[in-house]
Protein backbone atom coordinates (compact mmCIF):
# COMPACT_ATOMS: atom_id res chain seq x y z
CA UNK A 1 0.00 0.00 0.00
CA UNK A 2 2.95 2.55 0.84
CA UNK A 3 4.43 1.42 -2.32
CA UNK A 4 1.77 2.08 -4.27
CA UNK A 5 1.30 5.72 -2.60
CA UNK A 6 4.86 6.33 -3.02
CA UNK A 7 4.49 5.81 -6.86
CA UNK A 8 1.12 7.73 -7.45
CA UNK A 9 2.94 11.11 -5.69
CA UNK A 10 5.81 10.73 -7.88
CA UNK A 11 4.01 9.87 -10.85
CA UNK A 12 2.12 12.86 -9.81
CA UNK A 13 4.98 15.21 -9.48
CA UNK A 14 6.52 13.69 -13.38
CA UNK A 15 3.15 14.92 -14.59
CA UNK A 16 3.55 18.37 -12.75
CA UNK A 17 7.21 19.33 -13.32
CA UNK A 18 7.45 17.54 -16.86
CA UNK A 19 5.62 19.65 -18.76
CA UNK A 20 6.54 22.50 -17.04
CA UNK A 21 10.54 21.64 -17.52
CA UNK A 22 10.01 20.98 -21.79
CA UNK A 23 7.67 24.28 -21.33
CA UNK A 24 10.53 26.43 -20.10
CA UNK A 25 13.23 24.61 -22.00
CA UNK A 26 11.56 25.52 -25.21
CA UNK A 27 11.06 28.99 -24.34
CA UNK A 28 14.67 29.01 -23.72
CA UNK A 29 15.65 27.99 -26.60
CA UNK A 30 13.29 30.71 -28.67
CA UNK A 31 14.54 33.34 -26.74
CA UNK A 32 18.13 32.24 -26.70
CA UNK A 33 17.86 32.00 -30.84
CA UNK A 34 16.11 34.86 -30.73
CA UNK A 35 18.71 37.03 -28.62
CA UNK A 36 21.19 36.40 -32.09
CA UNK A 37 19.22 39.64 -33.06
CA UNK A 38 20.97 41.61 -31.43
CA UNK A 39 24.04 41.09 -33.87
CA UNK A 40 22.13 43.18 -36.26
CA UNK A 41 22.32 46.40 -33.38
CA UNK A 42 25.88 48.47 -34.04
CA UNK A 43 27.99 47.26 -31.06
CA UNK A 44 27.93 50.24 -29.21
CA UNK A 45 23.99 49.80 -28.70
CA UNK A 46 23.76 46.27 -27.53
CA UNK A 47 22.90 45.65 -23.85
CA UNK A 48 26.01 44.25 -22.91
CA UNK A 49 27.94 47.37 -23.86
CA UNK A 50 25.34 49.40 -22.51
CA UNK A 51 24.76 47.92 -19.17
CA UNK A 52 27.36 45.90 -18.79
CA UNK A 53 25.46 42.37 -19.23
CA UNK A 54 23.39 40.65 -21.02
CA UNK A 55 19.53 41.36 -20.63
CA UNK A 56 17.30 38.53 -21.15
CA UNK A 57 14.34 39.10 -22.98
CA UNK A 58 15.95 42.06 -25.50
CA UNK A 59 16.60 39.53 -28.62
CA UNK A 60 12.67 38.63 -28.45
CA UNK A 61 11.36 42.48 -28.50
CA UNK A 62 14.62 42.91 -31.31
CA UNK A 63 12.86 40.27 -33.42
CA UNK A 64 9.36 40.80 -32.94
CA UNK A 65 10.14 44.27 -33.97
CA UNK A 66 12.36 43.84 -37.11
CA UNK A 67 9.17 41.39 -38.21
CA UNK A 68 6.70 44.23 -37.61
CA UNK A 69 8.55 46.67 -39.36
CA UNK A 70 9.54 44.41 -42.17
CA UNK A 71 5.47 43.59 -42.49
CA UNK A 72 4.90 47.57 -42.37
CA UNK A 73 7.46 48.29 -44.98
CA UNK A 74 6.29 45.13 -47.50
CA UNK A 75 3.32 46.80 -47.29
CA UNK A 76 3.79 50.09 -48.96
CA UNK A 77 4.73 50.99 -52.72
CA UNK A 78 8.70 51.42 -52.03
CA UNK A 79 8.20 47.80 -49.74
CA UNK A 80 7.13 46.35 -52.60
CA UNK A 81 9.31 47.64 -55.04
CA UNK A 82 12.27 45.94 -52.60
CA UNK A 83 10.66 42.72 -52.22
CA UNK A 84 10.47 42.24 -56.02
CA UNK A 85 13.77 43.34 -56.60
CA UNK A 86 15.36 40.83 -53.85
CA UNK A 87 13.39 37.82 -55.04
CA UNK A 88 14.97 38.49 -58.68
CA UNK A 89 18.35 39.16 -57.26
CA UNK A 90 17.31 35.40 -55.17
CA UNK A 91 16.07 34.01 -58.42
CA UNK A 92 18.98 34.37 -60.38
CA UNK A 93 21.17 32.44 -57.81
CA UNK A 94 20.59 28.78 -59.32
CA UNK A 95 21.02 26.38 -55.82
CA UNK A 96 18.87 29.04 -54.21
CA UNK A 97 16.37 30.11 -56.13
CA UNK A 98 15.06 26.54 -55.82
CA UNK A 99 14.78 26.44 -52.31
CA UNK A 100 14.15 29.88 -51.52
CA UNK A 101 10.58 29.34 -54.22
CA UNK A 102 10.01 26.05 -52.29
CA UNK A 103 9.95 27.56 -49.30
CA UNK A 104 8.26 30.56 -50.10
CA UNK A 105 5.31 28.74 -51.72
CA UNK A 106 4.95 26.51 -48.30
CA UNK A 107 4.83 29.97 -46.62
CA UNK A 108 2.62 31.64 -48.31
CA UNK A 109 0.03 28.78 -48.33
CA UNK A 110 0.14 28.23 -44.91
CA UNK A 111 -0.04 32.14 -43.25
CA UNK A 112 -2.20 33.52 -46.49
CA UNK A 113 -5.20 34.80 -44.69
CA UNK A 114 -7.05 34.00 -48.16
CA UNK A 115 -5.55 30.42 -48.40
CA UNK A 116 -7.60 27.14 -46.97
CA UNK A 117 -4.56 25.70 -45.88
CA UNK A 118 -5.01 23.89 -42.28
CA UNK A 119 -8.12 25.61 -42.11
CA UNK A 120 -10.36 22.72 -41.68
CA UNK A 121 -9.94 19.67 -39.73
CA UNK A 122 -11.00 16.50 -41.90
CA UNK A 123 -11.90 12.78 -40.75
CA UNK A 124 -10.69 10.25 -43.49
CA UNK A 125 -10.07 6.47 -44.14
CA UNK A 126 -6.58 5.49 -43.80
CA UNK A 127 -4.65 3.60 -44.10
CA UNK A 128 -7.52 1.31 -44.87
CA UNK A 129 -11.07 1.79 -45.50
CA UNK A 130 -11.79 0.35 -41.74
CA UNK A 131 -9.28 2.81 -39.98
CA UNK A 132 -10.07 6.31 -39.57
CA UNK A 133 -7.96 9.49 -38.88
CA UNK A 134 -7.75 13.06 -38.55
CA UNK A 135 -6.01 15.23 -41.78
CA UNK A 136 -6.26 19.09 -42.90
CA UNK A 137 -7.24 20.38 -45.73
CA UNK A 138 -4.28 21.84 -48.11
CA UNK A 139 -6.43 23.00 -50.97
CA UNK A 140 -6.95 20.83 -54.74
CA UNK A 141 -4.58 19.03 -57.19
CA UNK A 142 -3.54 21.24 -59.62
CA UNK A 143 -0.97 21.00 -62.82
CA UNK A 144 -0.71 18.04 -65.06
CA UNK A 145 -2.36 15.77 -62.19
CA UNK A 146 -5.69 17.03 -62.49
CA UNK A 147 -5.62 15.15 -66.22
CA UNK A 148 -5.06 12.02 -64.68
CA UNK A 149 -7.87 12.23 -61.54
CA UNK A 150 -11.52 11.49 -62.71
CA UNK A 151 -14.10 13.31 -60.42
CA UNK A 152 -13.46 16.12 -57.63
CA UNK A 153 -10.41 15.70 -55.43
CA UNK A 154 -9.22 17.53 -52.83
CA UNK A 155 -5.58 17.75 -51.00
CA UNK A 156 -5.04 16.69 -47.20
CA UNK A 157 -2.19 16.41 -45.10
CA UNK A 158 -2.21 13.70 -42.71
CA UNK A 159 0.13 14.57 -40.19
CA UNK A 160 1.80 11.61 -37.77
CA UNK A 161 1.68 11.66 -34.31
CA UNK A 162 2.97 12.97 -31.66
CA UNK A 163 5.04 14.66 -34.15
CA UNK A 164 2.61 17.00 -36.27
CA UNK A 165 5.17 18.22 -38.71
CA UNK A 166 5.49 14.95 -40.71
CA UNK A 167 3.38 13.26 -42.58
CA UNK A 168 1.60 11.98 -45.76
CA UNK A 169 0.26 13.98 -48.86
CA UNK A 170 -2.72 12.20 -50.17
CA UNK A 171 -5.41 13.38 -52.83
CA UNK A 172 -8.97 12.29 -51.92
CA UNK A 173 -12.32 12.54 -53.43
CA UNK A 174 -14.63 14.68 -51.85
CA UNK A 175 -17.25 12.43 -51.16
CA UNK A 176 -14.54 10.25 -49.00
CA UNK A 177 -13.97 13.07 -46.89
CA UNK A 178 -16.13 14.68 -43.85
CA UNK A 179 -15.58 17.83 -42.56
CA UNK A 180 -15.23 17.87 -38.72
CA UNK A 181 -16.92 20.37 -36.48
CA UNK A 182 -13.66 21.05 -34.53
CA UNK A 183 -11.03 23.56 -34.28
CA UNK A 184 -7.40 23.38 -35.99
CA UNK A 185 -5.90 23.60 -32.53
CA UNK A 186 -8.21 21.23 -30.83
CA UNK A 187 -7.52 18.95 -33.58
CA UNK A 188 -3.57 19.25 -33.64
CA UNK A 189 -4.02 18.57 -29.58
CA UNK A 190 -5.71 15.66 -30.15
CA UNK A 191 -3.65 13.98 -32.64
CA UNK A 192 -0.24 15.32 -30.72
CA UNK A 193 -1.70 13.90 -27.49
CA UNK A 194 -2.20 10.21 -29.57
CA UNK A 195 -6.29 10.85 -28.67
CA UNK A 196 -5.43 11.70 -24.97
CA UNK A 197 -6.58 15.07 -25.11
CA UNK A 198 -9.98 14.92 -26.23
CA UNK A 199 -11.59 17.64 -28.37
CA UNK A 200 -13.57 20.71 -27.30
CA UNK A 201 -16.48 19.12 -29.13
CA UNK A 202 -18.13 16.30 -27.42
CA UNK A 203 -19.73 12.87 -29.09
CA UNK A 204 -18.28 10.29 -31.16
CA UNK A 205 -17.32 11.48 -34.74
CA UNK A 206 -20.76 11.37 -36.33
CA UNK A 207 -22.09 13.23 -34.12
CA UNK A 208 -19.50 16.00 -34.74
CA UNK A 209 -19.35 15.61 -38.17
CA UNK A 210 -20.80 17.72 -41.31
CA UNK A 211 -22.04 15.92 -44.62
CA UNK A 212 -18.84 15.17 -47.10
CA UNK A 213 -17.36 17.97 -48.70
Amino acid sequence: MRRQLIKRYFITGLLIWIPLAITTWVLFLISSTADRSLLLLPPAIRPRNLFGFDVPGIGVAVSLFIIFFTGVLATNFIGQRLVGWWEKLLDSIPVVSSIYKSVKQVSDTLFSSSGNAFRKALLIHYPHRDAWTIAFLTGTPSGDVVNYLDGDYISVYVPTTPNPTSGFFLMLRKQDVIELDMAVDDALKYIISMGVIAPASSGDAEANAKPPL
